[in-house]
């Protein structure tokens, strides 16, 4: 009776390869594509005295909406 008892607890299953390597791989080329994009195109307008700091902003937005999306990987 004592044995029927007892709870079994299921092996934790084994993440395939594609979440193991395929996925962090993609989020990676994702997140720097979109980096690198919005970063190249914040540089294409100058609207006077602004220098650096629009390109800062951008590529910080650039950087929070990448964690935001893919921060789950």
């Amino acid at each position: 009776q004592e044995v029927m008892d007892m709870e079994v607890k299921p092996s934790p299953p084994h993440s395939p390869c594609y979440e193991r390597r395929v996925q962090p791989c993609v989020a990676e080329l994702l997140g720097s594509a979109l980096f690198v994009f919005v970063g190249c195109l914040s540089g294409l307008e100058d609207s006077g005295g602004v220098g650096q700091l629009q390109s800062a902003l951008a590529h910080g937005l650039a950087l929070a909406v990448t964690i935001a999306v893919l921060g789950d990987i």
